[in-house]
């Protein structure tokens, strides 16, 4: 009787551990088939960036067609900025008091937009229209899919993880801090799929246009003082007046030596009359 117990026991154990060893299994295969099933619904996450260069016949006006363009598509401008770089100057005698200013510089302008994603070919095709010709043109798409379904994933466990610390929680315990934590990378991983939905719906898109080298004629005030002195004639007659006053001015200045010459004289007859008297000897 009590073998017959002892095969029943067993039994029933080998019977339960086969049940407990496929319910395992059938928990992973429903854990993998739910993954697959997200793996197959979830939408792709294509983010699409643009760049362009083009020759325009003018920069102000180009700018100013692709902010109307932009808004039609329903795209915001994100930056843009016009610059020109001198290239030549020169400055050349116009008149007497005045230079004809020659100027040749490059204009220059840049534009960052976004647009929607589902219409950037579109608004390309636009774009090189307004163009003299392009220079380059291009495009890149960045799949960003098992990102996004990565940090979908990863969230999930998150909420489940602090569902779990949250009960066990306690304030002698290290649980509240590693919930927050926790949480934080919720947070982190949520904003990070919000940013690829964003880019995913609006691309961005970076343009660089120019145009011929342009040569700008301005008149200018003369600012070579020897072109302001007087003509030939006028600055002779000065000259002269000039002299004159200078030749008072050196008179002036010998008579305030008039002691020198006074010592001079006296010094040549002193010599004079030692010479006499020697040759009389």
């Amino acid at each position: 009787m009590k073998k017959y117990f002892i095969y029943v026991a067993i039994v029933l154990g080998v019977w339960g551990c086969q049940n407990a060893n496929k319910s395992h299994e059938s928990a992973a295969d429903a854990t993998a088939e739910n993954l697959e099933a997200s793996d197959s619904t979830l939408a792709e996450k294509i983010i699409k960036t643009a760049d362009m260069r083009f020759r325009v016949k003018d920069v102000q006006q180009t700018k100013e067609r692709l902010s109307a363009a932009i808004r039609a598509e329903g795209g915001t401008i994100a930056e843009f900025t016009i610059h020109s770089n001198i290239q030549q100057s020169e400055k050349v005698k116009y008149s007497a008091d005045s230079l004809l200013e020659l100027t040749a510089y490059r204009t220059e302008g840049a534009v960052t937009a976004k647009v929607p994603s589902d219409k950037l070919d579109e608004f390309t095709n636009k774009v090189a229209k307004m163009a003299v010709f392009v220079d380059f043109q291009s495009m890149k798409l960045d799949d960003q899919s098992l990102v996004y379904l990565s940090n979908k994933l990863k969230n999930q466990n998150r909420i489940e993880a602090t569902q779990q610390l949250n009960k066990h929680a306690s304030k002698k315990s290290n649980n509240v801090e590693t919930a927050l934590t926790v949480k934080d990378d919720y947070v982190d991983k949520k904003i990070q799929n919000m940013q690829i939905d964003s880019r995913v719906q609006y691309s961005n898109i970076t343009l660089n246009f120019y145009q011929d080298n342009t040569v700008k004629k301005m008149i200018v005030a003369n600012d070579t003082l020897y072109d302001y002195k007087p003509d030939f004639l006028r600055r002779f007659v000065l000259n002269i007046q000039n002299g004159w006053v200078i030749f008072k001015e050196f008179v002036l200045i010998l008579t305030n030596l008039w002691m020198l010459f006074l010592l001079l004289i006296a010094g040549y007859f002193t010599f004079r009359y030692y010479r006499k008297k020697r040759a009389q000897v």
